[in-house]
């Protein structure tokens, strides 16, 4: 959907690494130190990832060692051959690409405390550190983050006959929402169907469930108690899953939402249909690009709005890497880690719009968009790295979580549908949940 954007930003990087030269890697400590070592991985592969991979020979001529890439693949094909790997026991790769939210599914990876210096830890945003461990295991080191954040049309907001038509109904200044009360309301307020809706959201796949997940924490309520047993078929959860359902029954949001995914909120978002769109960093350049964007020059990016519980919706999770147990150089695998997650590693993706997830790197890229002066990307990844700093969390990190989610999200679409009141959905959902848990401490 983005690769026009993402292209051009590619052969920029490009040209970029032919004048930096050579950057050492602090993970090799001599040139030439692993001369005639090849070190097998796996990556995720799609235009968005290749940018990175450009760098590995500056890593390659500085370490001696050479990188067999065994696989590069999508991030869900990947997750099905890693699963085909550990059933077949067949092992035989250092290095593979991984993700905070799909981690604790695989055991074939080795816990990276030790591997690499404390100064280099200390430069990643602590929180996602801690989202990469499974049961107290560092399993991967994060490559970039994804977080939510609210886009809005700034057309809307602008518009002088909205703003007094709102200040007299309500008898407040239109802005961007600070709470979901305040959201509902303008969304509500601004929807014009069908030409125009005051918001929308994903209405299946795992796309759904961590949406509901999200804002039922921001609400309150949780997935799973500590026994792991379901509660989001609490009153906190029945409010969340009402949310839904009243924007649907209302049309607040487009008819089509029960089979949108990600790229239909885009494509939606950019069309400039819609006035709020909760959604992804990797957006930001594709709403701002006049190419592929009818609002380019007019789009706006805040923090989420505030729930009942006074917290902010965060679902996230990053891109990682992480070293199997079978590899006999860990040391080796850890240096080309650490060179492919440095701060001016995490630059090149970060130009392409990823939240990169080392501290240093953020602000670097701030900077350097500010220099450029494109104040919109500069606010867009200032925003999300603070949301990805202090509201963040990921889905329980367990090896069920796609069960759950697949258990989880048809009921809520039948909910949003109106073929179940909320609590009957929830009520359902939970029991399947019940039984996967159950099923998972049989085994």
């Amino acid at each position: 959907m983005r690769h026009d954007s993402i292209k051009t930003a590619v052969k920029v990087a490009v040209s970029m690494l032919a004048l930096a030269g050579l950057v050492a890697t602090t993970g090799a400590r001599a040139d030439n130190e692993y001369k005639g070592y090849t070190l097998r991985v796996k990556l995720i592969g799609g235009v968005q990832y290749e940018a990175l991979y450009t760098r590995i020979p500056l890593w390659e001529k500085e370490t001696g060692a050479k990188v067999e890439i065994i696989s590069r693949k999508s991030h869900f094909e990947l997750d099905r051959e890693l699963k085909q790997d550990i059933a077949s026991q067949h092992i035989d790769y250092c290095v593979s690409s991984n993700h905070t939210n799909f981690s604790a599914q695989y055991p074939i990876f080795r816990d990276l405390k030790g591997l690499f210096p404390a100064t280099y830890l200390s430069a990643f945003a602590p929180a996602l550190l801690k989202q990469s461990e499974v049961k107290g295991q560092l399993v991967q080191i994060p490559r970039s983050t994804d977080i939510e954040a609210l886009y809005y049309n700034k057309t809307a907001y602008a518009d002088p006959a909205n703003r007094d038509a709102y200040k007299k109904k309500f008898g407040q200044d239109l802005a961007p929402p600070k709470n979901f009360a305040e959201f509902t309301q303008q969304a509500t307020f601004f929807t014009k169907a069908p030409n125009f809706y005051g918001t929308q959201f994903p209405g299946k796949d795992e796309a759904l469930t961590g949406t509901f997940y999200s804002l039922l924490v921001a609400n309150g309520g949780q997935l799973l108690d500590a026994k792991m047993k379901p509660t989001f078929n609490s009153p906190a959860g029945v409010k969340t899953l009402d949310w839904f359902v009243n924007l649907y029954k209302t049309g607040v949001v487009p008819k089509g939402v029960p089979s949108y995914v990600w790229d239909d909120l885009g494509n939606n978002f950019a069309s400039g249909k819609v006035a709020l769109d909760l959604d992804w960093p990797g957006f930001a350049s594709f709403y701002n690009d006049p190419k592929t964007s009818k609002l380019a020059g007019n789009v706006g990016v805040v923090r989420a709005p505030l729930g009942a519980a006074n917290k902010r919706p965060g679902w996230s999770g990053s891109h990682s890497f992480s070293i199997t147990k079978v590899c006999a150089r860990p040391e080796v695998a850890a240096s080309f880690i650490q060179f492919l997650t440095s701060k001016d590693s995490q630059l090149v993706e970060a130009r392409l719009g990823s939240i990169p997830s080392r501290v240093d790197a953020q602000q670097a890229i701030v900077q350097e968009f500010k220099t450029k002066d494109d104040h919109f990307m500069a606010d867009a990844v200032a925003t999300f790295s603070q949301a990805a700093k202090e509201d963040s969390f990921t889905p329980p990190r367990i090896a069920q979580w796609n069960e759950i989610s697949n258990a989880l999200w048809p009921e809520l679409q039948k909910a949003i549908i109106g073929d179940e009141t909320s609590q009957q959905a929830l009520d359902k959902a939970a029991k399947k949940v019940t039984d996967i848990m159950q099923d998972a401490a049989d085994q």
